[in-house]
């Protein structure tokens, strides 16, 4: 059974264009991870909550056109975007078709490997996206996970309507059931999941003035700013106030931004399971 559309940021029009301008912002971070996994040309991988592009043309660049490339998006005007973005890069290697990263439908084990990018962030339950994302991949594969984490999302001079801010949308999120830390936790996602070999690291930049992620926090809020007031979280002239502040803040160019601390999970996906004699059998 699909899923209510859950995704914390919405898919209006100012998310669409900021997942537009991540695809570059974040492809070296992306092709970095990539290149430690080993990809062979002629491997089938499937991309879970690929939005409008995401890294498509970096994992259909990498299979070559004896492989191909999957990549699922539940939302309809996402895969029409991300559709165009393959063709734009000639990629026919690469698909995307609608479907849901907690029940895709697709059979167990039919994918070389399986990548997801800035998903658990954002949606609740990440545990069971984990788990369809494991069953899909062959005994073997590989698996890769880019998840973010807040915590190292920092200003400095600190100012005080940042922090409200980010505490209002912490909150926000939490309500839903969504974990704005997830990166920290992915790594025992897959372990519990029973992926094995794990490697992880962690990476943070600077957003200098002119960045395109420099005002993300405020990104972020503009697109939940209605749910803010609504319930309750934050007055509408408080925010508006704090929003003012902030723009003021983040157009000093002395003022230091921290991204969120990405992580990235790397691991495999067991290629025998031990019976309870302790013996292995294939899966």
């Amino acid at each position: 059974m699909s899923e209510p559309d859950l995704y914390l940021l919405g898919r209006a029009g100012p998310e669409e264009e900021r997942l537009k301008r991540q695809i570059a912002n974040l492809a070296p971070d992306s092709d970095q991870q990539l290149e430690r996994i080993g990809i062979r040309p002629g491997e089938r991988i499937i991309d879970l909550g690929c939005g409008p592009g995401g890294v498509l043309h970096l994992l259909g660049k990498r299979v070559g056109p004896t492989g191909s490339v999957l990549g699922i998006e539940r939302d309809a005007h996402f895969v029409d975007l991300a559709r165009r973005f393959v063709a734009s890069h000639a990629l026919p290697q690469v698909e995307v078709h609608e479907g849901d990263a907690y029940d895709s439908g697709l059979p167990r084990g039919s994918f070389d490997g399986a990548h997801m990018r800035l998903v658990l962030v954002n949606v609740p339950q990440p545990e069971r996206i984990v788990r369809e994302m494991v069953s899909l991949v062959k005994p073997g594969g590989w698996i890769a996970s880019f998840e973010a984490d807040f915590l190292a999302h920092i200003c400095d001079p600190p100012l005080a309507a940042w922090d409200r801010l980010l505490a209002a949308y912490v909150a926000y999120s939490a309500a839903r059931g969504i974990d704005l830390h997830i990166g920290r936790r992915a790594h025992r996602l897959f372990r519990e999941a029973g992926v094995e070999a794990l490697s992880t690291d962690a990476i943070v930049h600077v957003y200098p003035p002119g960045h395109d992620r420099r005002p993300i926090l405020r990104d972020f809020i503009a697109n939940v700013r209605e749910g803010l007031v609504g319930e309750g979280f934050v007055g509408r002239a408080e925010l508006d106030a704090d929003l003012q502040a902030l723009d003021r803040h983040l157009a000093d160019p002395s003022v230091l931004v921290t991204s969120h601390l990405f992580f990235r999970v790397i691991g495999r996906v067991p290629s025998a399971r031990p019976t309870p004699h302790g013996q292995s059998v294939c899966r």
